[in-house]
């Protein structure tokens, strides 16, 4: 099953327009998150986790599911039944447990306002999401995860496929203006995260 045993009970709002919900996630023993982004025509749930229903109920109406990766299926295809949305997912992802609707590629723009970048590394069809409307958010999924109240850390290389593309992926990402960085495994970095990342980098050089 792509989705963890565990629920999250609540959604916490990261900035206008922009809510987080994570749990402990059994399949890793390490947290897990997913997002939600708003805009006029609905809610854009990004690589969805479980969540109660009357938490769930405060981020309707929603308007599309987007997948990042497909490691992060997780509530996706329970959702695209529960709300009649589409599933949006990488062109050239392998074979999921249910088929997306719409495949997307690099430059590709999303519901939400999002724009998908390749990310690869992790694997090839990988991406992060791009909200470049202010405050401009930068959704980053298996390159580097976060720990609340310590520094940011690279995801072990034993889970990508290519720890140096995933290097050049997030060197790249610099070049984005955001201002708040969400991740698929920690807390959101909204102080600068472009010096985080380039902290990194640096130290493990």
């Amino acid at each position: 099953m792509s989705e963890p045993g565990t629920i999250a009970e609540k959604v916490e709002r990261v900035v206008p327009d922009i809510w987080r919900w994570f749990v402990w996630d059994d399949r890793i023993d390490f947290e897990s998150d997913a997002h939600a982004v708003a805009d006029a025509r609905g809610t854009v749930l990004i690589d969805p986790l479980p969540l109660r229903p009357e938490a769930l109920r405060k981020l309707e109406p929603v308007a599309a599911i987007c997948l990042t990766a497909a490691c992060h299926q997780r509530s996706a295809w329970r959702y695209r039944k529960q709300f009649g949305v589409k599933v949006y997912a990488p062109e050239g992802s392998r074979a999921m447990e249910e088929a997306p609707d719409v495949a997307y590629k690099a430059g590709d723009a999303l519901p939400g306002g999002l724009t998908a970048i390749h990310t690869p590394g992790p694997e090839i069809p990988h991406y992060a999401f791009w909200r470049e409307s202010k405050p401009g958010v930068l959704f980053c999924p298996d390159l580097v995860m976060h720990i609340e109240g310590g520094d940011l850390e690279f995801v072990p290389p034993a889970y990508h496929e290519d720890p140096d593309a995933t290097r050049d992926s997030l060197r790249r990402l610099l070049d984005l203006p955001f201002s708040v960085l969400c991740m698929d495994h920690g807390a959101p970095i909204k102080k600068d995260p472009h010096a985080a990342l380039r902290n990194l980098l640096d130290e493990t050089e």
